[in-house]
């Protein structure tokens, strides 16, 4: 049952963060478009949120190894 919760934790988190990410890349495209002149503040800024989001999942695999 311990390897089946940490599946479903590590899915869950892989899904969420494919989705956050998804919608900051959407939010990054509409702002280039309307103001391209920032498209370096941007694109920095999406790529540090990014990162942040992808910690998510690697900290939820680190706990599914602890629950196993």
């Amino acid at each position: 049952m311990e390897a089946l919760a940490a599946a479903i934790a590590v899915g869950i988190s892989a899904l969420g963060a494919s989705l956050a990410n998804s919608i900051i890349v959407k939010t990054t495209i509409e702002g280039i478009s309307r103001q391209p002149e920032l498209r370096g503040p941007l694109q920095t800024v999406m790529f540090i949120g990014i990162a942040l989001v992808e910690a998510i999942p690697i900290l939820a695999v680190v706990v599914a190894f602890m629950i196993l």
